[in-house]
């Protein structure tokens, strides 16, 4: 009787061989050092969220303060996984995480009324103009204030532009009238520090209309930035919780080929 021929076996059906056969040297396996850059990056990238985080937290009562957001992603796949017999996919093998954007919430927030007649306040899309150093800077931080010379300005002493592009001036009995202040539409906007933006005037955009005596509260829920500040922190002390494991692998896998004879 003739026998069936074996079937033929692939290294996914092998068993797999123990780490260290006896007698045999200790080996160190790629995916040890793969995990120590895994949880590295994870860490790294963490990093940079409680960061974010912690800037939003500071600045969770500043007028007009608008909060970001990250998002991690993985690197890119280091190796497609596929079983060798069938051809059907097993999986990836992923190699670590990237923070991959860096997004500001631009929606207006709510208005809140404190009846100094210099607050203003945006009621919609539109930032106000203020002349800098730099140039022009963008804002919709309206707590506002007079100068020696008559002028409304920022915090910074920095003059706010009208509709016509020139410093506003106060009316003589100290307040301001809001139809003379600037508010442009921008496109991409980016942050500049310090309350401010770059952008491009959207000169045809629709903006809101300015209010007095209202300032737009900060885009900052301090509750849930809180949340996600512990979550991150666990996130960072897994990833050194995992290091810490690794290393105390490869010191015992080091100690061991100390011991060997010969």
């Amino acid at each position: 009787m003739t026998r069936p021929p074996h079937p033929r076996r692939t290294d996914l059906d092998r068993p797999s061989a123990p780490v260290n056969p006896p007698g045999a040297r200790p080996t160190i396996r790629p995916e040890m050092e793969r995990g120590l850059y895994i949880a590295a990056s994870g860490m790294l990238a963490e990093q940079v969220r409680q960061d974010q985080l912690a800037n939003d937290l500071a600045n969770a009562s500043t007028p007009g303060y608008k909060s970001d957001r990250v998002s991690q992603h993985s690197f890119a796949r280091e190796l497609d996984l596929v079983n060798r017999r069938s051809g059907a996919a097993v999986g990836t093998l992923g190699a670590g995480a990237i923070i991959a954007e860096k997004r500001t919430d631009l929606t207006p927030q709510t208005l809140k009324e404190t009846g100094e007649p210099l607050d203003l306040a945006v009621a919609g899309e539109g930032y106000f103009q203020v002349q800098t150093a730099q140039g022009v800077r963008y804002t919709r931080d309206g707590s506002f204030t007079a100068d020696a010379q008559g002028r409304l300005v920022d915090q910074a002493g920095d003059p706010v532009l009208g509709a016509d592009g020139r410093p506003v001036r106060l009316n003589a009995d100290g307040t301001v009238d809001p139809a003379r202040v600037g508010v442009v539409a921008l496109t991409n906007v980016a942050k500049a520090g310090d309350g401010r933006y770059t952008g491009t005037p959207d000169r045809g955009a629709e903006t809101g209309t300015v209010r007095t005596g209202a300032i737009e509260t900060s885009g900052v829920d301090a509750s849930r930035t809180m949340i996600e500040m512990i979550g991150s922190l666990r996130a960072f002390e897994a990833g050194q919780r995992a290091i810490t494991t690794i290393d105390e692998t490869l010191r015992l896998a080091s100690g061991q080929v100390g011991n060997l004879p010969g």
